[in-house]
């Protein structure tokens, strides 16, 4: 049986599971080929030169083999190398991590590459890598943004989603699921102002959207963060995202 292979390609591990008593399934965020499975045979052995290289977070170059015409949705990795470039990320660094990891994981289907999204998301791993301080909750807030977009599950930020009502600009709005922006009520709890909502919403059309949205994220983060989470939580469906209970658990002790 014919058997082609994919070289060298970039890669994030995002989720690994047991596969055989010695052998891991990986789950695979790449730049070419979107989300693949890849079972790295033996890896679980003393011996096998895999065991440091995958890891979470960490750039790495990947090639598989892909048999035959009808291929298999998981696919068997020949050889693993990391690109190297950063640490791995700790604290809250690495929770935020896992968070978007989780989130990929939920919403991006197999073998549907998304390019553009892989280099946000390679960038923001390495921001997660530093000294991050205050700078952590716009990141976040831009990527998800960016994800819903990518995934064309974002509406429109410069009008009204259901009447297609234009925005004021001193108004108050929230965006909310299966209504998308509306006019905010007394009992929301968060809104942005029209002008918010547009400036993000050229930001996100500008032709290098990360820094765009970033900059204008960083005046508005706190506002975003309940409606985002809320709007993911509604496309990820159930249960409810792992990393995020995890998150409030802590800040709860």
């Amino acid at each position: 049986m014919a058997v082609k292979r994919v070289n060298e390609e970039p890669a994030y591990i995002l989720h690994r599971y047991d596969w055989s008593e010695s052998s891991l399934v990986l789950e695979c965020f790449t730049r070419h080929r979107g989300r693949v499975a890849l079972v790295a045979k033996g890896v679980k052995k003393p011996t096998s030169s895999f065991r440091p290289v995958l890891l979470a977070l960490q750039p790495l170059r990947l090639s598989w083999g892909i048999a035959g015409e009808a291929a298999s949705d998981i696919h068997t990795l020949k050889s693993a190398e990391w690109v190297g470039g950063h640490t791995m990320p700790v604290g809250g660094g690495l929770l935020s991590g896992l968070y978007l990891n989780e989130l990929l994981m939920r919403l991006l289907a197999r073998e549907d590459p998304f390019a553009n999204l892989f280099d946000i998301y390679a960038g923001v791993v390495r921001v997660l890598a530093t000294d991050h301080g205050d700078v952590l909750e716009p990141v976040l807030r831009a990527f998800e943004l960016l994800l819903l977009r990518e995934l064309g599950l974002l509406p429109s930020l410069a009008e009204q989603t259901l009447s297609l009502q234009p925005l004021k600009a001193q108004g108050r709005y929230v965006l909310v699921p299966d209504a998308g922006l509306r006019e905010a009520h007394g009992q929301d709890r968060a809104g942005l102002s029209g002008a918010q909502w547009e400036a993000l919403e050229e930001a996100l059309l500008a032709a290098n959207p990360y820094p765009a949205v970033l900059r204008a994220c960083v005046m508005c983060a706190g506002e975003l963060k309940v409606q985002l989470r809320t709007l993911l939580q509604h496309h990820c469906g159930q249960p409810v995202l792992r990393t995020r209970q995890l998150m409030m658990d802590i800040q709860s002790l």
